[in-house]
């Protein structure tokens, strides 16, 4: 997965000179699970961003497990990992299939947004994802996942990844702990949630920054103008 963008993270770690914002340089984003609507707008907006592959894994963040709205409220879906130790690299981070995650995550969404205005327009799309293949390694997953959501929203973007660790990124702005359900919206001055309508709003009001499809279900061709 090297690329000259690679490269470019190496220097931008050893970089002197100041972060620039939204309007034009470069993001560094973790890997996500079906990312909040936050994680897509950093990916659309900026024109170059970097996918963080080689940092240690971090529990209870966006990097294995994604929240959507529920008829009970928010739900969240996990991936479950197979942990060697608690320095292991998200590359190196494999799934674990003693329990079928899959078809339960699927059943989850299904049930979540099947009376949801776009579910069925985009189904066909996401369900062999999650029935037609298993993926060994986490980021795999992440990243097929990924590339189909950017391809239904009709949306090509220049983003490559890690081959090294780095703390802190001089020349650009970094997001891999500040886009996390750990974490307030306010951590973002550039996020503002925008509203729009939601399956089960009627009961819980709306919720915002869920997983990118809950925006795609519900607001189909139009969600792009939720995001840029």
């Amino acid at each position: 997965m090297n690329s000259q963008f690679d490269i470019l993270a190496g220097d931008l770690a050893g970089s002197n000179s100041s972060p620039v914002g939204r309007s034009g340089g470069v993001s560094i984003l973790s890997t996500a699970y079906l990312g909040p609507i936050q994680y897509y707008s950093k990916l659309i907006n900026y024109p170059t961003c970097i996918i963080e592959h080689c940092e240690h894994y971090t529990k209870q963040t966006y990097r294995s497990r994604c929240d959507i709205y529920s008829p009970n409220g928010i739900k969240t879906l996990s991936v479950p990992l197979i942990k060697r130790n608690h320095r292991q690299a998200v590359k190196d981070l494999k799934i674990s299939y003693d329990v079928d995650w899959q078809k339960l995550h699927w059943r989850t969404l299904e049930s979540s947004y099947r009376r949801s205005p776009f579910f069925e327009y985009f189904e066909d799309d996401l369900h062999p994802l999650y029935h037609n293949k298993k993926y060994d390694f986490l980021v795999d997953l992440n990243e097929a996942l990924q590339q189909e959501i950017l391809s239904l929203l009709k949306r090509k973007t220049n983003y490559s990844f890690t081959n090294e660790y780095h703390e802190t990124y001089a020349d650009a702005d970094d997001y891999r702990n500040i886009i996390s359900p750990k974490e307030s919206l306010n951590s973002d001055p550039l996020f503002e949630p925008q509203l729009y309508s939601q399956v089960f709003e009627t009961r819980h009001g709306f919720i915002p920054n869920l997983s990118i499809v809950d925006l795609l279900f519900n607001q189909g061709s139009r969600a792009m103008q939720y995001l840029v």
